[in-house]
């Protein structure tokens, strides 16, 4: 039989691993008799954890949210997925909570646990200026999750790119978003009977909330593909972009892979390479298959050549221009 102290422990992991256990299992899982998992249940009580009994035949045992924040439990693949996770946070409104956070654990890991987690140092690469994130942030975010989870309408004032002036929009919130360096909230517009995605640091919710919503049937088959899609200029149906082409560069891949994150590479050999990548437009894609300062063969589509033709043109018309130069 394990020592109590062990028993303990694995106790605690185990109503931490599912809702609800039965004295019947967790003896089984333990080794023990039902009146030693009781007593080891009182002592957990003793130490702060919410422990509640469920009574009658289909009753068991199961940990509840407590008032206060007891110690967790965490196996050592646990403890690596939680430390890469706090190093790879990459929003400045948390960025130091997380590192504070991190160096907390990292004190108290054995040994063998902390070799393990400054083996894995990750590093997180930020915008040079990402501004100064509002005081209110967490805030914010803490209010728009907690209408999200009682689906209530929610009032905002929100300032569009380019515009100064705030506008007054009332939404159904169904997700938040982290996308990049910024925190999105995906919700549907009830104005313009739309879903739209709003950007946190230019709202302003207000109070109280409104009325409580049905929850609306996402398209796109899941949030992720929906907002890579909407982020890539689709209609939130597709994730793929709406214009892909493909060309062949006369480069090495290894010099086009860190340059193409959203696209296929394929080495042709050791100066050149097959790319297959997309963008919202074909001038667009155009113009980032233009950057390499290489030879471009462009396979296909026909629109993508005609794209390339098109810049080709403007490039060659480009005259050198001055700001108070008038405009033609």
């Amino acid at each position: 039989m394990q020592k109590t102290s062990s028993r303990l422990l694995a106790l605690l992991s185990l109503l931490q691993a599912r809702p609800e256990w039965s004295g019947d299992d967790l003896a089984e899982r333990l080794e023990v008799t039902v009146r030693t998992v009781r007593r080891d249940i009182d002592r957990l009580r003793a130490l702060g954890y919410p422990v509640a009994t469920d009574k009658g035949p289909g009753g068991g045992y199961r940990l509840r949210p407590g008032s206060q924040m007891p110690p967790l439990l965490f196996d050592d693949e646990q403890i690596i997925a939680l430390a890469v996770a706090l190093q790879s946070t990459a929003h400045p409104a948390i960025a130091e909570d997380a590192d504070r956070a991190l160096a907390t654990i990292r004190n108290v890991l054995p040994p063998r646990l902390r070799q393990r987690v400054d083996a894995l140092h990750v590093t997180t690469v930020r915008p040079a200026d990402p501004g100064a994130p509002s005081a209110q942030a967490l805030d914010l975010l803490t209010t728009v999750s907690t209408a999200i989870q009682r689906r209530e309408v929610l009032r905002l004032d929100y300032t569009p790119y380019q515009e100064a002036a705030p506008q007054r929009r009332r939404v159904e919130p169904h997700h938040l978003v982290a996308w990049r360096t910024h925190w999105y909230l995906l919700a549907w517009d009830l104005d313009r009977d739309d879903w739209r995605t709003f950007r946190t640091d230019r709202m302003t919710p207000r109070t109280p909330t409104g009325p409580r919503f049905t929850v609306r049937q996402l398209p796109g088959g899941g949030v992720s593909a929906f907002v890579t899609s909407r982020f890539r200029g689709s209609d939130g149906t597709e994730a793929a972009w709406p214009c892909q082409g493909e060309a062949i560069l006369d480069l090495p891949a290894s010099e086009v892979v860190p340059h193409t994150a959203d696209g296929m590479v394929e080495p042709l050999g050791p100066t050149r390479c097959r790319v297959i990548t997309g963008s919202w437009s074909w001038i667009a894609l155009a113009a980032s298959l233009g950057r390499f300062d290489a030879n471009l063969h462009v396979i296909g589509p026909p629109a993508l050549q005609e794209a390339c033709a098109t810049l080709a043109r403007r490039y060659a018309a480009a005259e050198p221009g001055r700001l108070d130069a008038p405009k033609r």
